[in-house]
């Protein structure tokens, strides 16, 4: 089956920065891919790249199998949704979802028709009159949304298209796009650097830092199984607890040993950092810990633990047990029997 995309070793500098430091990435058909990370990273560059609004220094850009590094913008068949909408004012909403079509010599009647198909799939029925000003921030992204989906591109390309809206509206496209891109089938890649957007919309996230990928996986494993520290704690809440390494493949922390899987690379004794998410941990009332803080999150409570070694802990507990563990009382906190993972220099809790 041929890959839809291909990114191979992408190198880009600008000056004496390096957005992208040998990138390798393979895009399967009809799979929306989340490139996830902080600023500068290099995630929006290797979108551009993929666009063809920026050149790679080195490396090969594939689509579908074709080398495509040096073909124009205009001619690599992709669709792309920005940020801050980029609609024609002077156009009605019909008339922007058209203009591509327009540009190809599509005839009147069919890019009518295709536009109205398209508001209709964003669900904007009857709002094909409107010019942009007469639309919410929401809408206008559908709009948006709709004149990339007009030209039946091969790959759809979404430059954080979400960040510019309130919480609440954002929550309601994502998932629309989700279902859009679906129901179409579209190879889709997808820019944020919201990490519960990207767990809740991709089926691989790729984690980027330092113009390099980290990891590149399902939501679930890039949660469970991180391959770095830099994911562990990048996606999702984590933990820094000190740890020490003992004989036997174990782990001792808070009072507990726990194993680690494979070999940890630190010799008996050694300290190392353990990273626990917030449901790694048991609390039961009384004890030598204390609550400083009680968060509540509806099915679950976030307590941050002052414990006696003198660490800080995040805990989620379920609300329902969450009564007596009240800022100020005393608990006992200890991590549950979970293997460890070691990752790089830290070790990374499974």
């Amino acid at each position: 089956m041929t890959v839809p995309v291909q990114l191979k070793q992408l190198r880009r500098e600008f000056g004496a920065t390096t957005a992208l430091d040998g990138l390798d990435l393979d895009i399967a058909p009809g799979e929306l891919v989340a490139l996830l990370g902080p600023s500068g990273c290099g995630k929006t560059t290797a979108l551009r790249i993929v666009a063809g609004f920026e050149q790679a220094d080195s490396g090969e850009l594939l689509m579908d199998g074709q080398d495509v590094t040096q073909v124009p913008a205009h001619r690599r068949d992709i669709g792309m949704v920005f940020q801050s909408y980029s609609l024609f004012p002077n156009m009605t909403a019909a008339e922007n979802v058209a203009y591509g079509l327009r540009v190809r010599g599509v005839p009147s009647g069919e890019r009518a028709a295709r536009a109205s198909e398209l508001l209709d799939l964003v669900g904007l029925p009857g709002r094909g009159g409107h010019y942009p000003h007469q639309l919410s921030g929401g809408q206008q992204q559908r709009v948006a949304l709709a004149r990339a989906l007009a030209i039946r591109p091969r790959v759809l390309l979404l430059d954080e298209p979400l960040s510019a809206l309130d919480a609440k509206v954002r929550l309601t496209l994502r998932e629309e796009i989700r279902r859009i891109q679906l129901e179409l089938g579209i190879t889709t890649v997808f820019v944020t650097h919201d990490q519960e957007e990207a767990l809740s919309m991709a089926d691989r996230v790729a984690v980027m830092k330092d113009g390099r990928l980290e990891q590149c996986a399902p939501p679930a494993e890039l949660y469970d199984r991180p391959a770095t520290p830099f994911v562990a704690e990048f996606v999702g809440t984590m933990n820094r607890v000190r740890g020490v390494v003992r004989d036997g493949g174990v782990v001792e922390l808070l009072g507990r040993r726990l194993p680690v899987q494979g070999e940890s690379g630190f010799g008996a004794g050694t300290e190392v950092d353990v990273l626990l998410r917030p449901e790694g941990f048991a609390v039961t009332a009384g004890g030598d810990s204390v609550v400083r803080v009680a968060t509540f999150l509806g099915a679950t409570t976030r307590l941050h633990v002052a414990t006696p070694s003198g660490a800080e802990v995040k805990v989620d507990v379920p609300s329902s047990v969450a009564a007596e563990l009240t800022p100020g009382a005393a608990c006992t906190v200890a991590p549950r029997d979970l293997p460890v993972l070691v990752a790089e220099r830290a070790l990374v809790a499974g």
